[in-house]
């Protein structure tokens, strides 16, 4: 039997953790069992049978224990290998002598009785008396019955295809240390020494040598995929091995490594140095290759720069007896110190192990690897000619040189001149058209001429704006677009450039693409991608309505828009507050709107909104885009901070969006006064609606009139109510009190739960 982490080749210092019990002779030879039945009862140890598996490989029955003549346990073990090794027992911890008997009872209970007549079976094992069998299966499971099986009651060892649940126990046999949970080593039931990456159990050991934890990591062997008998066995050293057995290779043999020799008389599986070392400041290190020690009572791992500072580290320590580095260039080294056990020699293990040995030990290493190969190479002797002798080819060189530096000078004098004079060239063209300003890789620069070409001199208006009027017109690329003459900007060429530049690096679904700018002949002219439809207010707010009535369908006109249904309003909503999301939060630069309504909101041929104007706010100031009467008078989309003078927050743009969300639900503007006794000027929107919905209960009363036929509260009511609250939270007088914009497109997508909103008030108007 030999670990799976190495090969036949193993150091004596590792022997004791290889051999096992010896094989049974032949004058032991046993009765095998297929199975045992009620029938077969009682069965004693004295019969000399085993329960045989159906491919031969593992064997159960009473066995021995070594050095003892008379007490037995109920064991499973590899049959017919050269090592007898137990890998399960249903009495480790109470053998019986010769008088027990393993029997099933008339009521079909399955028991092993001791000399007192206690049951000392694992569990509680139990079936019908005539027909339920104690079994051996291949893979080495004693079962019986369906309902108990020994993989469910390990010892110290788990076979390949055994789940590793987290609620077993492995004991070694000495009882010192136990793998609980499958995560961790305890020594004597309290001292966890060891535990597996970030807690994760382990799950199964593989025919192939592979040991998967449930996080999909897991060990492998060193002769990983080669067929052989495979055990996970908790050892009584405390350490957790997997061996393996090669059915080709049946034998195994152990040496001492060089500068030792076996210890003769008592214990001849460990070893002893040749000569001591009576002065650590005269030692030397045998290199051995691919060898590892596993054990000792301190292992200590530093990070060392490269091999001579891993060793000067161990020469430093009177306890360390040697130390192992790996090659890879990461540094890793460990001092072994005080003690050296458990050695074994595998290519697995990727490092060198220098062994601290007298400075007078003659013995060579033969544990030899690639390592080897480094002083092997051939040594190469480069040699030179010497220089010649000083002739009077001298002067003549140093001439040479010094005309070439010259004439290399003048020529470098004569470039410069000429490319300071292109640069100046340049510079002042590139002054005089203001190219100085344009930064690299920005958008494209149109000139006037060709704009008042493309608008047909500016004839074709289809909007007026806070910022400027809109015209359509055509490029010479038949691309349509939409320009926006811009009016009242503040700052300088570089600033307005600057900003211009910010505004065509923001890209999302639902913003109007910039294309370009003009700057010219005292102009300030944007150039946008062309959006079919027009804006959000033409949908909600259409114009003079012919034949309407509250209880009927009105009738279409010359010109009016399609209606939207609600779930398209849903996708406007939606799309709209990802989009001031997305210039609140994820643009590079910081960007608030300060101008969010439906004139705002374009929609595309497919209904998807595109939102326009966003960045130009910083282009006025502030007292520019404050309307006090306006803010009194229609109570419109600004935040009452704006009126104010508070600081402008992005908490604004959620005031300016919870309005136009609830216009899309109304399909009227918020300063339309709807059906209320209260004053005019004691008229709020957002409280009307508040009211309906949380007081009235009603969402029905705000909903708006031109699709209100089509509502359905099972397939409606969801959505509208997410809408109408999330807008009601975006409105509230406080801008703290106001969720952001990335939380606003969560509750409507209703991924967040919403609470019920506080009554949104504003600052001049009290609640009643």
């Amino acid at each position: 039997m030999s670990l799976s982490l190495s090969f036949p080749l193993s150091l004596l210092l590792f022997c004791t953790f290889l051999l096992s019990n010896p094989p049974p002779s032949s004058a032991q030879q046993r009765h095998n069992l297929s199975s045992f039945s009620f029938s077969d009862s009682p069965w004693r140890p004295n019969q000399n049978q085993t329960l045989l598996s159906p491919n031969s490989k593992f064997a159960a029955g009473f066995q021995l224990l070594p050095n003892s003549s008379n007490l037995h346990t109920f064991s499973v073990w590899y049959h017919n290998i050269s090592v007898n090794t137990v890998v399960w027992s249903a009495n480790d911890r109470s053998p019986v002598n010769s008088s027990a008997t393993l029997f099933i009872t008339p009521s079909g209970e399955l028991r092993l009785g001791n000399s007192s007549g206690q049951n000392i079976w694992p569990g509680r094992a139990v079936g019908a008396p005539n027909s339920t069998q104690l079994t051996l299966d291949d893979d080495g499971k004693l079962a019986y019955g369906d309902n108990w099986t020994s993989f469910s009651y390990p010892t110290d060892t788990i076979l390949p295809n055994q789940n590793i649940t987290t609620g077993i126990t492995l004991s070694s046999k000495n009882q010192k240390f136990k793998f609980v949970n499958a995560t961790k080593l305890v020594f004597n039931n309290s001292d966890s020494y060891w535990t597996s990456n970030n807690n994760n159990p382990f799950v199964m050991l593989d025919d192939n040598g592979r040991v998967s934890q449930d996080n999909g990591d897991s060990f492998i062997s060193a002769d990983f995929g080669d067929a052989r008998l495979r055990r996970l066995t908790l050892d009584n050293d405390g350490n957790l091995r997997i061996y393996s057995f090669d059915t080709n290779s049946n034998s195994t043999f152990c040496v001492c490594p060089p500068g030792f020799r076996p210890i003769s008389g008592n214990d001849a599986n460990t070893c002893e140095r040749k000569i001591q070392m009576r002065n650590l400041e005269r030692t030397q290190f045998l290199r051995l290759d691919y060898v590892n020690f596993s054990g000792g009572s301190n292992q200590t791992n530093i990070i060392a720069q490269n091999f001579t500072t891993c060793e000067a580290n161990c020469l430093a320590n009177p306890s360390c007896l040697g130390f192992g580095f790996k090659y890879d260039g990461n540094g890793y080294c460990v001092l072994q110190l005080d003690r050296l056990l458990n050695g074994y020699w595998s290519p697995g293990t990727e490092m060198a192990m220098f062994l601290r040995v007298d400075e007078s030990e003659t013995d060579r290493s033969n544990f030899t690897g690639m390592t080897n190969l480094l002083e092997t190479t051939c040594p190469v002797r480069i040699s030179l000619p010497l220089p010649p002798e000083e002739s009077k080819t001298t002067t003549r060189n140093i001439i040479l040189i010094s005309t070439l530096f010259a004439a290399e000078l003048i020529s470098g004098v004569f470039f410069l001149w000429a490319f300071l004079k292109k640069f100046i060239k340049y510079r002042d063209m590139a002054h005089t058209l203001g190219l100085e300003f344009l930064p690299a890789g920005g958008p494209k620069q149109f000139r006037y001429a060709e704009l008042k070409v493309a608008t047909n001199n500016f004839c074709n208006l289809i909007g007026r704006g806070g910022f400027g009027d809109v015209y359509k017109g055509e490029l010479s690329d038949h691309r349509v677009i939409a320009v926006k003459c811009l009016k009242n900007v503040t700052g300088g060429d570089s600033e307005f450039w600057a900003e211009v530049t910010i505004i065509a690096r923001m890209h999302h679904l639902n913003l109007v693409r910039l294309w370009g700018f003009c700057a010219e002949k005292g102009q300030r002219i944007l150039v946008y991608e062309y959006v079919p439809n027009g804006s959000l207010d033409k949908f909600l707010f259409p114009p003079v309505r012919v034949g309407s009535s509250d209880n009927e369908h009105e009738e279409d006109v010359v010109g009016r828009k399609p209606l939207l249904d609600w779930n398209i309003r849903y996708r406007i909503a939606l799309g709209v507050a990802r989009a001031i999301a997305y210039l609140h939060e994820e643009c590079l630069e910081w960007v608030l709107h300060c101008d969010i309504k439906p004139e705002n909101i374009l929609i595309g041929d497919d209904f998807c909104p595109k939102i326009s104007d966003f960045g130009l706010a910083k282009l006025r100031k502030k007292e520019d885009m404050v309307s006090m009467s306006r803010i009194r008078g229609t109570r419109g989309y600004m935040a009452p901070e704006w009126v104010k003078m508070d600081p402008i927050t992005p908490k604004a743009d959620v005031y300016s969006f919870g309005m136009v969300l609830l216009e899309i639900v109304t399909g009227t503007r918020n300063f339309e006064m709807q059906g209320s006794k209260m004053e005019s000027e004691d008229w709020y929107f957002p409280r009307w609606a508040f009211d309906k919905v949380f007081k009235e209960m009603n969402v029905e009363d705000i909903l708006d009139r031109q699709i209100k036929h089509s509502y359905d509260s099972r397939a409606h009511f969801d959505m509208v109510n997410r809408m109408v609250k999330t807008a009601l939270w975006c409105l509230q007088d406080r801008p703290e009190m106001r969720p952001s914009m990335g939380k606003v497109a969560k509750m409507i997508e209703g991924t967040v739960e919403i609470t019920e909103p506080k009554k949104p008030t504003i600052f001049f108007l009290g609640d009643e």
